[in-house]
């Protein structure tokens, strides 16, 4: 089955499932049990394998769970971070979930057993709240316990159904994909701001590959607003062949989105040693001080987000602020978040953000900010992208690209604006854009209507102007006229309106003769 079909394919199931439990649970809350349920099997499937140790004739699902040894509880815990009896495995619940009674508080008390068992061990930071957002006894799944039975068994059923082989092995991004569909469908209609939690596969794939281009490996992989942890995952495929030393970290200030991230984590084989997701504010509490710099940082920021700048006189001195001489806008914190990665970014390393166009030509705080950046030296480019690349937002964003180790003063600008397929709900980039423009991006040629290198007086002297559209002319796809033709055409046109009107006048004189 081709990921098309595989992708298709979740598609419909997730659809039917949201079928069998329409009228009870919102569009946006149903998406929390959806990925809640994917984790669960994804877990109960992960940990039997291990227990098992490739034994093709050991089966975990059939053990008792009073004879399992200690020895065997703790060295699990210490290598996958968390412990499932046999009992509590998904498909051992699934089995007789239609005919379980107790079946939404059984289930509340395993993720409680699961989220327990790292506790007092390294793991338990990583494991602690994974299920909170699946709240099996909550009146959203209906009024009474028969109807929240009901509801769970259709989620655990469908999700039973999904037959793809092994998690790891199968051809899609099982939990993005689903991701990705449920906000499509349920962002827009339940009025949610869905676009902030997650960035497209395809942009995802893009900024991960700017970010890590030209590195054989990097130190750490940083995201200061996580989301779903999607960018974060795009630079692991890219370095599946290579390394990545010391593992992946991230901060996340929605509660929900965070425990989302840390799923998605275990959901790619990353293990509870090999990744540090945190919940807090990045910009007012920023986690992560005593690990920076990272070699690779990605993000698709807030746009346009309140922050309390100016109003906390502390802030101007802080290092990430302090060095631009000004604090992004307060109803404007897109540049808070740029000087924050720039701090956190290494002397051999790059950063790709997705940006709010505005940040780059608007005047005051932010202008200064810019002349800061440009004098400094720290952007390499900026690619203006397609619109209608976000789930929530129409607007065409840019990719800013920071850098400490540029080996001349000129930014690149890049107008990627015609590279899109259209597709049902939002536009995408193909693998062939994605491909043409980091080929654009590696070789800094200048390319009329769509590259151009400046050198940093002309920035200074368009007053730090950073557009891309002010300094690459936009491609003129009018109709060409041939003046010439055209009159030729009018004239001849003229020509025969006359002689018709000719004829018109010699008809109502031959009718008003024979009156």
């Amino acid at each position: 089955m081709t990921s098309n079909e595989q992708r298709a394919q979740l598609q419909r199931q997730i659809w039917q499932i949201a079928n069998d439990v329409r009228g009870a649970v919102d569009g946006w809350d149903f998406k929390q049990y959806v990925l809640g349920a994917l984790f669960y099997r994804f877990i109960s499937e992960n940990f039997a394998l291990h227990i098992e140790g490739g034994d093709a004739n050991t089966h975990y699902t059939s053990f008792n769970d009073k004879k399992i040894l200690d020895e065997t509880k703790e060295e699990a815990i210490k290598t996958k971070g968390y412990f499932i009896y046999p009992s509590q495995l998904f498909i051992n619940v699934v089995a007789c979930a239609n005919t379980n009674p107790n079946l939404n508080t059984d289930l509340a008390n395993i993720f409680s057993a699961i989220e327990s068992s790292a506790h007092g061990y390294p793991s338990e930071n990583a494991i602690k709240g994974l299920f909170a957002d699946f709240d099996t006894t909550s009146n959203r799944l209906g009024n009474t316990v028969a109807d929240k039975n009901t509801r769970l068994n259709a989620v655990l059923k469908g999700v039973a159904g999904i037959n793809f082989g092994s998690f790891e092995n199968n051809q899609i991004d099982l939990f993005g994909d689903a991701y990705e569909f449920l906000i499509s469908n349920y962002a827009a209609n339940a009025g949610k701001s869905g676009g902030e939690f997650f960035t497209p596969q395809s942009v995802s794939k893009l900024i991960a590959k700017i970010a890590t281009h030209g590195q054989t490996k990097v130190n750490k992989i940083y995201d200061p607003a996580a989301g779903s942890g999607s960018l974060l995952l795009q630079v692991k495929k890219q370095f599946d062949s290579h390394i990545i030393q010391d593992g992946f970290f991230g901060q996340e200030i929605n509660h929900t989105t965070y425990n989302l991230a840390r799923m998605n984590m275990f959901l790619h084989n990353i293990n509870y040693d090999k990744f540090n997701i945190r919940l807090g504010n990045t910009l007012l509490k920023p986690e992560f001080i005593h690990e920076k710099p990272f070699d690779a940082i990605v993000s698709n920021p807030p746009y346009s987000v309140s922050w309390i700048g100016k109003d906390d006189p502390t802030l101007i001195n802080d290092e990430r602020f302090a060095p631009s001489g000004v604090l992004a806008p307060k109803s404007k914190a897109d540049f808070a978040f740029v000087l924050h990665c720039l701090n956190y970014l290494s002397s051999k390393g790059r950063a790709a953000i997705v940006c709010f166009p505005g940040i780059f030509y608007r005047g005051g705080a932010e202008q200064k900010i810019r002349k800061y950046l440009i004098d400094n030296n720290y952007i390499e480019t900026i690619i203006s992208l397609a619109p209608n690349l976000f789930f929530g937002t129409s607007i065409a964003v840019n990719i800013l690209v920071l850098s400490k180790h540029k080996a001349n003063t000129q930014t690149q600008f890049i107008d990627a604006s015609r590279l899109f397929k259209k597709e049902t709900n939002n536009n995408i980039l193909t693998p062939e854009h994605i491909e043409n423009i980091i080929t654009i991006f590696d070789k800094k040629e200048d390319i009329t209507h769509i590259a151009k290198s400046v050198d940093m007086d002309m920035i200074i002297n368009n007053e730090y102007n950073l557009s891309v559209s002010s300094y690459i002319e936009a491609k003129d796809t009018r109709e060409v006229i041939d003046i010439n033709k055209l009159n030729a055409e009018l004239k001849t046109t003229v020509t025969k309106i006359d002689k018709l009107r000719a004829d018109i006048d010699d008809i109502v004189a031959q009718i008003e003769t024979h009156q």
